[in-house]
């Protein structure tokens, strides 16, 4: 009883309250919850839970074997079936993911990640001033909707080396959604517009 008694006047002596210390384990709490959360939305997928997901390494496009790519204009990439079908409020929703490290207006700024208004069509690793990894300044591939659904599955494996600290999308429908999405969001084409 004399400890709970010492540790009650230490509190006192210190301006600290039972209620001080009830707030800050609260506030704590909702750190750990909000870092688990964050943590979580940055995980990878378990392989065969998701319908449309990629099924091992072998299957995965990378950098490094995208090999020629159809550069298209914006709108003709939308008319392709997988983005012109694709759930474009779920696309928007998961593309919060991305406004996280990467502005996507025309004259943004680079935030954590570079600025992807315009990205596609354009040379990887191409903003000038901005500091890409190493793996990013030496990739040699042009950012088409092909190029950003293999990154998006699994980031790592798409281009090792790369500082993206991201887990990936594994479903494929939740990929082609969030590309019809950012085709739309970084680019001023007419379709970009339309609703």
């Amino acid at each position: 009883m004399t400890y709970v008694r010492a540790h009650e006047d230490y509190l006192k002596r210190n301006g600290i309250t039972i209620g001080f210390c009830l707030r800050m384990v609260g506030l704590y709490s909702l750190i750990l919850i909000l870092f688990t959360t964050l943590l979580s939305a940055c995980g990878k997928s378990q392989p065969g839970t998701e319908t449309g997901n990629i099924s091992s390494g072998a299957d995965l496009l990378a950098a490094a074997n995208l090999g020629k790519q159809l550069v298209l204009p914006t709108d003709d990439y939308l008319q392709l079936p997988q983005y012109r079908n694709a759930d474009l409020a779920r696309g928007e929703r998961l593309v919060m993911q991305c406004r996280a490290c990467h502005s996507f207006e025309q004259g943004g700024q680079n935030i954590i990640g570079p600025n992807l208004h315009g990205f596609f069509g354009r040379r990887v690793a191409s903003i000038v001033g901005y500091p890409y990894s190493p793996a990013m300044s030496q990739a040699d591939f042009i950012w088409t909707p092909q190029a950003l659904d293999a990154w998006l599955a699994e980031p790592t494996e798409f281009l090792p080396g790369n500082r993206m600290v991201y887990g990936g999308l594994r479903n494929a429908e939740d990929r082609h959604a969030a590309v019809a999405a950012l085709l739309r969001l970084t680019t001023n084409s007419p379709a970009s517009t339309d609703d």
